[in-house]
């Protein structure tokens, strides 16, 4: 379908996912939210797409919740609305954290400028994080009367960078910039702001050239194994994922590459 707040673009296996509002710094409003809901729900049957990256028009990554369109009649009151169309409000955004951990793709967050609030929690659910010199992020939801653990912030923060650190930043809605944000562990590299798209690309490239089964199951395992309680459960997952590649037949090739000297080629095998 056409989307008004979303932008999709394609490069091979890659989708490159980018928030289109600019005007409002892609500030989350009940029209990219629906549409971040479609494109998510769509995305889990799209063996073509083997990982995307997630990124902001212009100058901003996501400013979070649009609270001018909220103040200005564009969405539901929360202020005077009930109780239970508050908390279906509230699951429609975490939802969309959910389903970023759940999709098999791997995703990347390309983060430019401020990612706040509910933008900071997009950023969060990406497998891997690469910021520009002017990415900054904070749990803005604090400096609003809200509580910081919203859209799965309380669970991503502390295992990115500590439970001190998360503390910090969730107890103040401060902002952590892109140099700090990298001696933390919060990103996996600070480029300048004019490379940031090469960088993410580079690194999706790096990524398809996996097996296609391999790469899922990856993502599957990483997150399953951060929960794990304990090494045998980890193991556990890790040799079904071993068998079921095997069994696919991409050792074989995996091997015969490796003997010649060159890129595995590797296909989706259903």
């Amino acid at each position: 379908m056409a989307y008004q707040a979303l932008d999709i673009t394609r490069d091979g296996e890659i989708a490159w996912l980018t928030l289109n509002r600019p005007q409002a710094l892609n500030a989350l409003n009940a029209v990219l939210v629906d549409e971040l809901h479609d494109y998510l729900r769509a995305l889990y049957h799209d063996r073509a797409t083997r990982v995307v990256v997630l990124r902001g028009a212009g100058r901003a990554f996501c400013a979070g919740l649009d609270l001018k369109e909220q103040s200005g009649g564009g969405g539901v009151d929360v202020t005077t609305a009930g109780t239970a169309s508050v908390f279906d409000i509230q699951r429609k955004m975490s939802d969309l954290v959910v389903a970023i951990r759940r999709l098999p793709q791997p995703f990347i967050a390309a983060v430019r400028g401020p990612a706040s609030g509910g933008g900071f929690a997009l950023a969060l659910a990406a497998d891997v994080r690469i910021a520009g010199e002017s990415a900054r992020f904070n749990a803005a939801f604090i400096k609003i009367g809200l509580s910081a653990c919203d859209m799965g912030v309380s669970y991503f923060l502390p295992r990115a960078v500590g439970a001190s650190i998360a503390s910090e930043l969730m107890l103040t809605g401060r902002f952590i910039n892109a140099s700090r944000a990298l001696a933390t562990g919060l990103v996996s590299e600070v480029v300048a702001d004019g490379e940031l798209d090469a960088a993410a690309s580079r690194l999706a490239h790096e990524m398809v050239e996996t097996s296609p089964l391999g790469l899922r199951l990856t993502k599957e395992c990483l997150a399953a194994s951060i929960d794990a309680g304990s090494l045998e459960q980890a193991i556990y997952m890790e040799d079904r994922n071993q068998t079921l590649c095997v069994r696919a037949g991409y050792i074989a090739e995996g091997a015969r590459a490796f003997v010649e000297k060159r890129k595995p080629r590797f296909t989706d095998r259903g």
